[in-house]
């Protein structure tokens, strides 16, 4: 992946004894910070894993070491004739490099661990803070390097949550001096109830059908950030986002809704004293901010589980939206960071018929977004 090539920041020292730089000189520098996507999955089989009597499951082939998981995680074998597409910011590097950006000269990646999450104001996060440290360093280093000209932070998906938690953690005389720019892709106000399906699946998480709902349940269900991806009491307010015949839950209802599907007393808890003030605690970054979502893609807006049983496949109401941050949560930015009297700028715009991972894949979208890039930079 092109994104996993960005520098280190353990290599960040060698900046100074670089060679000249190749890349454009007017240029402010570039930090990406990546969704998901880009994290860095490896397995491995242990000895409870009894394979399946159906021949190429791919044991013999992967043995019981650790190995990298691929795109088609419901596979245990790499099919070898498929072309691999890449849907980390491969895509984005490559069209920023065209117009004159070099990796490890104003180019740069601040990767992180996405299971872990920003904790509450005051209370510690060893992940977030150890992300937040390093983040700091090389935006300064960055900056440094390039003739002391401020960054452009550019985000997607969940690295758009770190980021404004970051923004809003440092000193504003910090942000000023070296965020020239920040523009989040694919993130609204608060995150969507799609997120509310694998944290209501237990009986998927107990007992998977596949390696897939294995990722999605039980893994997600553990996870500190899939708590801070829970719909905002401030952009839903009561509007019902998961139906049964017997009650409906609003995103104000989220920890009554979190013990209904499984999860016991300490992470209910959780969710209330460390990931729900985070959610509540969004505000403008007050740098320049430019955020872009894609619409016009079916967006999940309700759950429905008629019978109350999570286990099953929930109908869908859908909305819009990019497939998975729908329109509401996206319209709410312009309430809760354009319109602060202190954010001195907030553009928002919407992309027709570009989906969450199409803004940093497709064509037409990476020309606008290249383009935002380059207008913040000048």
């Amino acid at each position: 992946m092109a994104f996993q090539r960005l520098l280190p920041l353990v290599a960040l020292l060698c900046l100074f004894v670089a060679p000249p730089s190749s890349a454009v000189p007017s240029l402010h520098p570039v930090v990406l910070v990546p969704g998901n996507t880009c994290s860095q999955l490896e397995a491995r089989l242990t000895d409870e894993y009894e394979p399946p009597p159906a021949t190429g499951c791919g044991v013999p082939r992967q043995g019981r070491g650790w190995f990298r998981l691929w795109e088609n995680f419901t596979e245990l074998q790499e099919d070898p004739t498929l072309l691999i597409r890449n849907v980390c910011m491969e895509g984005l590097v490559e069209a920023l490099e065209r117009v004159g950006y070099r990796e490890g000269e104003n180019l740069f990646g601040a990767p992180y661990d996405f299971r872990h999450a920003p904790a509450a104001p005051g209370l510690a996060s060893r992940a977030f803070s150890g992300f937040s440290s390093r983040l700091r360093l090389l935006v300064e280093r960055a900056s440094q390097r390039n003739g002391n000209k401020p960054v452009v932070l550019v985000t997607h998906s969940l690295g758009g949550l770190f980021a404004t938690v970051f923004l809003d953690r440092t000193p504003l005389r910090w942000r000023r001096r070296y965020v020239k720019h920040l523009v989040m892709l694919c993130l609204g106000a608060g995150d969507s109830p799609l997120n509310m399906w694998p944290l209501a699946s237990k009986a998927l998480a107990s007992s998977p059908t596949s390696l897939q709902a294995a990722v999605l349940t039980c893994g997600n269900r553990s996870f500190a950030s899939m708590f801070s991806l829970m719909p905002s009491p401030r952009v839903y307010g009561r509007t019902p986002l998961v139906i049964t015949r017997d009650r409906n839950y609003s995103a104000h209802d989220m920890p009554e809704f979190l013990a209904a599907a499984g999860f016991s007393e300490d992470e209910v808890a959780r969710y209330r004293t460390r990931a729900l003030p985070v959610t509540l605690s969004l505000r403008a970054p007050l740098v320049p901010m430019t955020a872009m979502n894609g619409v016009g893609v079916p967006t999940v807006d309700k759950l429905v589980f008629w019978d109350g049983n999570f286990s099953g496949r929930p109908q869908l109401v859908n909305g819009d939206g990019d497939g998975q941050i729908n329109l509401e949560t996206v319209l709410a930015l312009q309430r809760l960071v354009g319109a602060d009297p202190d954010q001195p700028y907030f553009k928002t715009i919407l992309i027709p018929n570009t989906t969450h991972k199409g803004m940093i894949s497709d064509e037409s979208a990476l020309k606008r977004v290249v383009s935002e890039i380059l207008g913040a930079s000048s």
